[in-house]
């Protein structure tokens, strides 16, 4: 199923303005519906090796099973998306252990695929993914952070976790262990909406109220508002690399089912 009538999307990913190198990588298709972001770390050059393995790997791994798929629905598309995080991070971990210039390489990573007015996420590391509707900006992932935890814990108030020194540390990412322990959800999609997944190079120098005035703005022109971000977070300091990809919901694309399916879906069959 060709998605493009009913998403546009906008990518853009920067260096920032201290970082001598770009680790993040990125990969969108509106076709597809899909959208994967990585955040890579370790030694010289070898954060962008993780996060490009990752991402090359999964766009590739999701297009072809897409492709063969006879249905998309969400346990079928969770699951397809956790099946391409766990092989992305054997291929990272094996690499990372097959080569010294490589070892101690890991990435975030947050994927999002679209499909039938829905869309799952898959993700691990403080990679986010937020949804802008009727003008409110929800965070729909969770951090796996030490930073999170802190604040799960009641150790530091929101206010504290703003100039933490600990804002940095993933507590999950891929590529570090042997086996992936990746967090995938699914969420409703309505006409409209807007979503954003983004590294913290993003995030740590804008907050939310920022990226969602930024982001409303500069709608309906999505390469636009993916211009303003990497701008705004750039003047705000530009710590780290900035990716995000912007996802608009042009229209629905639920799938029409027939009268068989329909008495399948219902039997649970």
């Amino acid at each position: 199923m060709d998605l493009s009538r009913a998403l546009e999307i906008a990518c853009r990913s920067d260096t920032g303005r201290v970082r001598s190198h770009n680790e993040d990588s990125i990969a969108c298709d509106a076709a597809d519906g899909l959208a994967v972001l990585a955040d890579g770390m370790g030694g010289y050059n070898a954060g962008e090796v993780a996060s490009g393995i990752a991402v090359t790997l999964m766009a590739a791994g999701v297009k072809e099973a897409l492709a063969q798929a006879e249905e998309r629905d969400v346990k079928s598309c969770e699951s397809l998306l956790r099946d391409q995080v766990i092989a992305a991070n054997s291929a990272i971990y094996e690499a990372a252990h097959g080569r010294a210039d490589y070892a101690g390489m890991g990435t975030t990573v947050v994927a999002a695929l679209f499909y039938d007015d829905r869309v799952s996420v898959a993700h691990l590391g403080d990679s986010r993914l937020y949804r802008l509707r009727d003008e409110k900006l929800e965070l729909l992932t969770r951090d796996h952070s030490l930073l999170q935890e802190q604040l799960d814990r009641g150790m530091l108030t929101p206010e504290e976790a703003k100039v933490s020194r600990h804002r940095n540390i993933v507590t999950r990412a891929l590529g570090v262990e042997r086996e992936a322990d990746v967090e995938v959800g699914s969420f409703a999609v309505l006409p409209d909406d807007i979503y954003l997944l983004c590294s913290d190079g993003l995030n740590d120098m804008l907050d939310d109220e920022e990226i969602r005035l930024a982001v409303q703005t500069s709608n309906p022109n999505m390469k636009l508002a993916a211009d303003q971000l990497v701008e705004l977070a750039n003047q705000n300091g530009g710590r780290d690399n900035i990716s995000v990809i912007l996802v608009k919901v042009k229209q629905s694309f639920a799938v029409r089912k027939g009268l068989i399916a329909k008495l399948r879906s219902s039997f649970g069959k």
